[in-house]
């Protein structure tokens, strides 16, 4: 329901291999497109979009040994944060988007009954994302979502 598109698929990858690295080692857009089999424009313009952005995720370097290499904390940037960045303002339907121009966006705006109950979907949606860092996401370890009886046995012996 809820998917994310493949910029973002490739975003996260490139930051996931990134944030593995040396700290202060350069990261090419050719190595993460090799390494991983992304398409390289993709991937380039996705690593571009992050190093462009005011206070950016990555810093460039320019030249034949350049690449980038991430300039903030993850555990300061939510997933939400790199969703501005890739896709811009985002919102699960059109209409939630704050409208650039006076044209009404939906042909049934005028008599939609799921505007309000869309609005407090999009806010819980939008907050839990803000909830998540990036170091979370792809740095640490994720909890067991099912542990098997095993493991809950396990536990609760010590």
């Amino acid at each position: 329901m809820n998917k994310i598109n493949r910029k973002l698929e490739y975003a996260l990858i490139a930051l996931k291999h990134m944030s593995q690295k040396i700290p202060g080692e350069l990261t090419s857009a050719k190595e993460v497109s090799d390494s991983f089999h992304t398409p390289f424009d993709a991937t380039a313009r996705v690593m571009q979009q992050m190093a462009q952005q005011k206070g950016g995720l990555l810093r460039s370097e320019h030249g034949a040994t350049g690449g980038y290499q991430i300039t903030r904390d993850l555990a300061k940037v939510s997933i939400h944060d790199l969703l501005e960045v890739i896709e811009g303002p985002t919102a699960l339907v059109k209409c939630l988007h704050k409208p650039l121009s006076k044209e009404i966006s939906c042909d049934l705006q005028e008599t939609c009954n799921i505007v309000s109950p869309l609005t407090q979907l999009n806010h819980r949606l939008m907050e839990f994302y803000k909830s998540v860092s990036l170091k979370e996401l792809l740095i640490e370890k994720a909890p067991t979502l099912n542990p098997t009886k095993k493991q809950t046995e396990a536990e609760l012996h010590g």
